[in-house]
């Protein structure tokens, strides 16, 4: 007597429909990603209606915060530390490149503490822009 076995079925997983999911996913990601701000120190900057887009690329930032907090390039420093700090951020670029200072200083400060700083520039020989925001 001859005995048949059963052929063996290879169990498939249907994955057509993966595609779409990965698609939507991608994409959900995607419009996610162009919402989030990063972390960034907010100040309100002073008005102005001549405000200009200005290039941001190899440039140092100084931001000045309302409670005279100081960061440059995003790490804070005091303001006895403010020199020095500049003075290493300019030491990191190139010889042939455009040194600005891109200062954000809030609208509340003083003006005695801004031109605290724009001296400071000055004596470091670097060109310091002063950022505004448009008046609509």
């Amino acid at each position: 007597m001859k005995i048949e076995r059963r052929k063996n079925r290879a169990a498939e997983v249907y994955t057509a429909s993966l595609n779409d999911i990965m698609f939507f996913l991608l994409l959900f990601f995607l419009i996610v990603s162009t919402m989030v701000t990063p972390a960034a120190i907010r100040v309100l900057l002073p008005n102005s209606s001549t405000a200009e887009k200005v290039a941001t690329k190899k440039n140092i930032t100084l931001i000045i915060t309302s409670d005279l907090q100081y960061y440059v390039n995003d790490s804070p420093v005091t303001f006895e530390g403010l020199e020095p700090a500049l003075i290493a951020a300019i030491g990191e670029r190139q010889e042939g490149d455009d040194i600005n200072v891109l200062l954000q200083a809030d609208k509340m400060l003083n003006l005695q503490d801004i031109v605290n700083v724009i001296d400071i520039g000055n004596k470091l020989r670097v060109k310091m822009v002063l950022f505004t925001e448009k008046n609509n």
